[in-house]
């Protein structure tokens, strides 16, 4: 390359070569951009589509999370007492909406029942109404899923509420997917613990009433004083 004694040729000959650098760095950097990935808690639809009024109703109302993870990033869990936060991995609706809709469609495919939230329904039929305060919330990638809920199901507009208590772990393998995927199976396990709730009180009413009981569910009855469930991963303390 020919020197440039001239200070205005030397602008000359290094502005065009500035121009192409910028131009350069710029493209890499855009070809090197992550895109998000969105993923949710809600599993595929099962069942065939109801032919008859349901006999009685749930009402699942919003679902309580850590401000932990009350975002749409995912909060994983990368050693004692640390977290990160992933800026790419993301829930495609915020937590609390995500876990009340994978809640809503599992309980109410088990029990045959409707969830009214927020839905005008027939004044004669039963409806119990379930409240979920999730505590813990844990992502930890190849490791496992965990989940550990207080809850409540009571029959309106009086019924005395049961209160249980979910510890839930599932082991997952490495990669987002699995994880999501172990959420889904102890979301699974929460509401299989709430149907039964439910059921235990359904069929408690129609002793005393006509009505249908739902379609049974695991064997054996969830309900007990706390600390006299056998599964010490459900505690739930009855009315007497």
């Amino acid at each position: 390359m020919k020197s440039c004694r001239s200070p205005r040729r030397c602008i000359a000959h290094i502005a065009p070569l500035a121009a192409l650098c910028a131009a350069a760095l710029l493209a890499s950097a855009c070809g090197s951009v992550v895109p998000d990935r969105f993923y949710t808690l809600a599993g595929p639809a099962r069942g065939a589509p109801r032919a008859a009024p349901a006999q009685f109703y749930i009402e699942l109302m919003p679902v309580d999370v850590p401000q932990q993870v009350a975002r749409s990033q995912f909060v994983v869990t990368t050693g004692p007492g640390q977290v990160a936060l992933l800026e790419h991995e993301r829930w495609s609706a915020p937590l609390s909406d995500e876990m009340g809709r994978a809640l809503s469609d599992e309980v109410s495919r088990a029990l045959g029942a409707i969830d009214v939230y927020r839905t005008p329904h027939p004044a004669t039929s039963p409806v119990f109404r379930i409240h979920v305060n999730v505590q813990r919330f844990e992502s930890a990638p190849g490791a496992h899923a965990g989940l550990e809920a207080t809850w409540s199901v009571r029959a309106l507009p009086d019924g005395v509420p049961v209160t249980c208590h979910s510890t839930i772990e599932e082991p997952v393998a490495a990669g987002y997917e699995a994880l999501v995927a172990g959420h889904r199976r102890a979301l699974q396990r929460l509401s299989a613990d709430i149907a039964d709730v439910v059921r235990e009180l359904v069929q408690h009413r129609c002793a005393t009433s006509a009505c249908v009981a739902p379609p049974s569910g695991r064997t054996g009855t969830r309900i007990a004083p706390t600390g006299a469930v056998p599964d010490p991963a459900l505690r739930c303390s009855a009315p007497a």
